[in-house]
Order: C-alpha cells, then structure tokens, then sequence
C-alpha cells in the first residue's frame, strides 16, 4: 500500500472513531484532570493521588486493543511511561526512573489475567509517588548529605564503609556521620542497611537468586548476616518473603 494510501485509511478509520465517540458519549479523560492525576504523583501526594485514580478498566481510556487482556497491558505500559516522566520531571534520577519502568514493564509483560494486572497496577502508582515523596524530603538537605546518598545509591553492591563515603565527597568521616544523622534522622549505617534490604526485595520479587548469592551481591558478610538483617527490617525470611512475592518498603 501506498504512502498517500496508508494516509487516507488512517484519516478514515479517525474520522469513524471520532463520529462514533459523539455518537455514544464516549470520550477520553479530560486533559486537566489526567494531569491533575500525575502531577499528584510527581509532588509525592499519596492522598490526592488516591483520589484521583482511576481503575485500570475503564472505557474513558479508549481501546488499544480488541483482546481485552492485552488492552489492559497496553494501558498499563503507557501509565508506567507517564508516571516515569513526571517523575523525571520531578527530581527522580532518570537512570532509576528507566530502570524502575524496564523492571515493571517486563512485570505486566508476564501477567496471564485481568485480575493480576489490576492489583500490580495500584502498587505501581504508589510505589512512584511514594518515592517522589521521598525524594522531596531530601530536597531540604546539604550538598554533602545528598551526595553520600548518591554514593550509596550507587555503591549498593559493594561493602559500603563511611570512609569511603568521606573520602569520595571529601568531608571528615566523624562529621559526616553527625550530619547524616542531623539531617535525616537515621545514622548513616541503618540507612546503607535498609537500602540494601530494599535493594534485596526487588531481587528477591524479580529474579531467582539464592539467598548465598543475594548476600554475596549485596555484600554482606555471611548468608547468616543477611537473613538476619534481612528478617529485622522486614518480619520475614528472605524465603518466606519471596513466596509472599510482594513488598514490605515501596
């Protein structure tokens, strides 16, 4: 088929689609409302984000597909891609904000029912406003502060010592240690430790990792240390929790 061909066969199917949504009162979420909704997220306003979700089903957001599964899929893709924007928009690192989106993305890609799709649909929203929340709190905090966060963040996988952390953003390891603690109101080797815990549920939901292996990657000291941990920050064994398949921290 033809450039001009394929142009003409689009406009059509537009216009009958167009016509038929006057027709039947069928119409897409307004535009403010739908940005309402999003920019809820991006202030990590978990209350007014509540409100104004939407279920997943619902006939406003128009058909992408005729295999209603799959509609569902592609709906939830699209939601994923927005919230990561705004999110971006927001503060959030891109590099974590793709990451995030990738991991959920490849979720919703293995669901086999409507029902599974509904119920991840809700986490995801609220696991991207919780961390926009989160994200706004720290706006608040000192350069230095900030950047051992970044550190962590990026060191996660390695046996993090508060020297290395000093040395890298050049402050004094005692100092550091003491305003860690006065800006956040957590010391700086309970914070390492729950991001790796954090780090460890992720791993746990989405891949298949013995629990040798998880404690090697996060670096811990013993498979006997990280189930300890692992069980002081969350209630649950890294087994148990694994076959909850769902998280405690968002």
């Amino acid at each position: 088929m033809e450039l001009k061909d394929k142009k003409r066969t689009i406009e059509e199917l537009l216009t009958k689609q167009l016509f038929f949504q006057r027709e039947y009162s069928i119409y897409h979420l307004e535009y403010e409302k739908e940005m309402s909704f999003y920019k809820a997220v991006q202030k990590g306003d978990i209350e007014l984000v509540k409100k104004l979700m939407l279920p997943l089903k619902n006939e406003k957001l128009g058909s992408l597909s005729k295999n209603s599964l799959q509609n569902l899929k592609y709906h939830l893709v699209v939601l994923i891609s927005m919230l990561t924007r705004f999110s971006i928009e927001g503060g959030m690192n891109p590099e974590s904000a793709y990451t995030l989106s990738d991991i959920y993305i490849q979720q919703v890609d293995l669901l086999s029912s409507e029902e599974k799709i509904e119920k991840i649909h809700e986490k995801i929203i609220f696991d991207y406003t919780n961390r926009m929340a989160k994200i706004h709190k720290t706006l608040g905090l000192s350069k230095k502060v900030i950047k051992a966060m970044d550190y962590i963040y990026d060191n996660i996988q390695s046996k993090i010592r508060i020297s290395d952390i000093a040395k890298k953003i050049d402050i004094n390891p005692n100092y550091l240690c003491e305003l860690f603690k006065k800006e956040t109101g957590i010391s700086i080797n309970n914070f390492v430790k729950k991001k790796k815990i954090q780090a460890a549920e992720k791993l746990l939901i989405y891949e298949d990792f013995l629990v040798a292996e998880l404690a090697d990657i996060l670096g811990f000291a013993s498979s006997s240390h990280f189930i300890e941990t692992f069980k002081a920050e969350t209630g649950l064994t890294p087994k148990t929790y694994k076959e909850k398949g769902q998280f405690t921290n968002l």
